[in-house]
């Protein structure tokens, strides 16, 4: 590693390969229909003595969960990218999130053209909530190390 810090490449190609993960998951190969073939099952076996609609909720719980889980690493990841010493931290957490809600509204509008999918606001916020949870988790962790910068460095 450079006295600088890791080169555009190695902070951005992260990045570049996690959205593009995310992309992947909003395919047709991970709709509903496809997770709760393969889900369902597993959740009535461990859900039996719960009622009927249980294994359905908790279904559609994982999926939601997936969102924040999704974006909270999406926004670690471009935070990571954007963070640079002539830069504070609320500008990298501002841009990190404006990135995150950039590509959840185009996410979800690329889930429009997908038949089984449905591009949907709601999800659009939520995976914006996702990426400003681990943009939060990120600051709670830095202000507990100290280590987050607050304001630019003095130049010489």
């Amino acid at each position: 590693m450079h006295a600088r810090g890791p080169g555009p490449l190695s902070r951005w190609l992260p990045v570049v390969a996690w959205a593009s993960l995310v992309s992947f998951l909003s395919s047709d190969v991970f709709s509903g229909d496809h997770t709760g073939g393969f889900l369902l099952p597993l959740l009535r076996g461990l859900l039996g003595w719960a009622p009927s609609w249980a294994p359905d909720l908790a279904h559609a719980a994982i999926r939601k969960l997936a969102h924040v889980t999704e974006y909270a690493v999406l926004a670690l990841l471009v935070a990571r990218a954007l963070d640079r010493p002539e830069r504070t931290r609320d500008a990298v957490v501002a841009g990190a999130l404006a990135f995150c809600a950039a590509h959840a509204s185009l996410d979800e509008w690329h889930q429009t053209f997908v038949p089984s999918r449905v591009g949907c606001v709601a999800d659009a916020l939520l995976d914006t909530f996702g990426a400003a949870a681990g943009l939060a988790l990120l600051a709670l962790a830095g202000a507990k190390q100290g280590t987050l910068r607050t304001r630019r460095p003095a130049t010489a």
